[in-house]
């Protein structure tokens, strides 16, 4: 038996196979368009990473060589400083003032000046302020009100601030004087002491409290800003112990009353009393 086969049987799959062959030619030579678009941004993301790695390796140097132009502009800033040959003035520097003295000679500055300035007072001595110093400082360490002597350097520049400025010329009587100073240690004592307030008897010479506290009053109107400033600020504390020194050292006028005339007057006085010593032992002779 055999099979027959006709022509036109064979027609349908040599055109079925025909037609996967086109589809197969065609799908080696076209690409859909979506994976077109795949590769564009791949692309695209290769090229911003190529970019990307390429700033990354160059930002460092030109980092560092910003640093390098940086440092070499203040080391050229740094070389023109300590030269200053151009014309530039330096900074003057501050002059250093020691201040190193004892509480017994800042002491016997205080009375020379007290005493050098009442002119009218000729009989007081420089032993009598420093008594009246002491026996208020002592009276409030008895008394309680204090742990420690108050007499120190610190506290004699500050009671010789006010008295610099209370204490006048004119001063006619040794008990005025001894008032006014006394209201300058209470002043010094509530600023500098310990305690925020201290008894009035120690410093009371006068019958009147009213007369005290007008005086108290009047100083503070007038010091205040200097006391607190001689607190503040350490150039003027010095100017101030600098002119107190100079109160008990070789300078010929202290307090406003020159020395070669005080002498001058002791001198006549003890010649005088030589002078009466001789005739009256003249007298005794004949």
């Amino acid at each position: 038996m055999g099979a027959a086969f006709s022509p036109s049987s064979q027609k349908p799959a040599r055109a079925r196979t025909d037609a996967h062959e086109d589809v197969d030619k065609g799908g080696g030579k076209k690409t859909h368009p979506v994976l077109l678009h795949a590769l564009s941004l791949k692309k695209q993301l290769m090229v911003a990473r190529t970019r990307r790695r390429g700033a990354k390796k160059v930002n460092p140097v030109h980092a560092h060589g910003e640093q390098r132009g940086h440092a070499s502009d203040d080391d050229l800033h740094g070389a023109e400083k300590p030269g200053q040959k151009n014309g530039s003035v330096p900074l003057p520097v501050p002059k250093r003032v020691v201040m190193q003295a004892s509480t017994g000679e800042l002491l016997s500055c205080l009375s020379n000046f007290l005493r050098h300035r009442c002119v009218k007072l000729k009989e007081l001595s420089s032993n009598q302020i420093v008594l009246w110093f002491r026996k208020v400082d002592r009276a409030l360490l008895v008394q309680g009100w204090q742990n420690q002597c108050f007499i120190t350097p610190t506290s004699l520049v500050f009671v010789y601030l006010l008295c610099r400025d209370e204490v006048d010329e004119d001063t006619s009587s040794e008990q005025e004087l001894h008032a006014t100073f006394l209201t300058c240690l209470y002043l010094a004592y509530s600023y500098l002491g310990n305690e925020i307030s201290y008894p009035l008897k120690p410093f009371l010479v006068e019958s009147s409290r009213d007369v005290f506290w007008e005086r108290v009053l009047e100083l503070i109107k007038r010091l205040s800003a200097d006391m607190l400033r001689i607190n503040a600020e350490p150039h003027f504390f010095a100017e101030v112990f600098q002119d107190l020194r100079r109160q008990g050292g070789d300078p010929r006028k202290v307090g406003g009353r020159l020395e070669g005339k005080m002498d001058e007057e002791r001198e006549h006085k003890t010649t005088e009393k030589e002078e009466q010593n001789g005739q009256t032992v003249e007298e005794l002779d004949r």
